[in-house]
């Protein structure tokens, strides 16, 4: 098992029908991961921490099995896999966990609960802050799927006009979902005062935030990213953030991870950062690791299930 970080992956399912080993520590390069699993033939990967492209595959001539966690891993060369004769398969998991993060980075950004939770700690200001009312302001959703139609949901409970737009979003599918639909990622952009982002990472979506995008959104305005670094472009980003171009951000995603210790995003004053939480829940680890053993019991029995490649 890799990226174990919270060291709970061999209490949380039977592996009795193999030699189970988990790793805590993140492999940094291909050659820690190789040095470390070369002699492995069933690997379990957790989401996307540790990449699997073709040359990872070339060096590891015992893998048979790699099961990864959640059935999207855009991390792991499919068709390497598939070259170098290595079955992929995936697990269930639940999307409610990374709404439930997404409202709390939402929440900790309008009523500025780091700062005032650490000056209370710390003997400072009593009441330095005044927080922002989401009451009658309005949700912009990039993306109205599985997550961000439940994000929606939550947004009308508070009161929030909710605004959406995604390149295949449709009029009904937006009033299903209790928003009013953009008539584009432009218009989405400057009337949210909370601009929360629900999409896939592909090349369509790829840098579709950038420096323009950003100009575009108010200066009181908030964004919040737990899907993919990768669709905003980080150096804009920071710009923005730095310079006060925009509020603030709740930050779950980055394109490095962990991410690195000297990183901006670290320390920007107007950022809420976490540590990818989104998935990081007792009910999706337990679904995780009972269903990646199942897999593996499966494979063993020459029937393999939840098959990727």
């Amino acid at each position: 098992m890799l990226d174990d970080y919270q060291r709970v992956a061999l209490g949380l399912a039977d592996w009795s029908r193999v030699r189970a080993t988990s790793f805590h520590e993140h492999f940094t390069s291909s050659d820690e991961l190789v040095a470390a699993i070369h002699d492995c033939e069933i690997v379990v990967a957790m989401r996307e921490r540790t990449p699997f492209p073709a040359e990872v595959f070339d060096r590891l001539p015992h893998l048979r099995l790699l099961v990864t966690t959640g059935m999207r891993n855009a991390a792991i060369d499919l068709e390497a896999a598939r070259a170098h004769g290595v079955t992929v398969c995936g697990t269930g998991g639940g999307s409610t966990s990374t709404v439930e993060l997404t409202w709390a980075l939402i929440l900790g950004l309008a009523r500025h609960l780091l700062p005032e939770a650490t000056a209370l700690r710390a003997g400072g200001p009593w009441q330095h802050t005044i927080g922002t009312d989401l009451h009658r302001r309005t949700l912009g959703l990039l993306g109205l799927g599985r997550i961000g139609s439940q994000v929606a949901a939550i947004g009308r409970a508070f009161g929030m006009d909710v605004l959406a737009w995604s390149q295949n979003l449709t009029r009904e599918r937006a009033e299903e979902c209790g928003a009013r639909p953009a008539p584009g990622l432009d218009a989405l952009l400057a009337d949210s005062d909370v601009f929360s982002i629900h999409l896939v990472l592909g090349d369509r979506t790829r840098g579709l935030v950038g420096a323009r995008e950003l100009a575009l959104m108010k200066p009181t305005a908030y964004l919040i990213n737990t899907s993919r670094a990768a669709i905003v472009d980080q150096t804009a980003l920071a710009s923005a953030l730095r310079e006060g171009r925009i509020a603030g951000a709740g930050l779950d995603v980055f394109e490095e991870e962990p991410l690195p210790t000297g990183h901006e995003f670290r320390t920007l004053p107007n950022v809420l950062a976490t540590p990818h939480l989104g998935y990081v829940s007792e009910l999706n680890y337990a679904t995780f690791f009972r269903e990646a053993a199942e897999d593996i019991g499966a494979y063993l029995d020459g029937a393999p299930i939840r098959v990727l490649t």
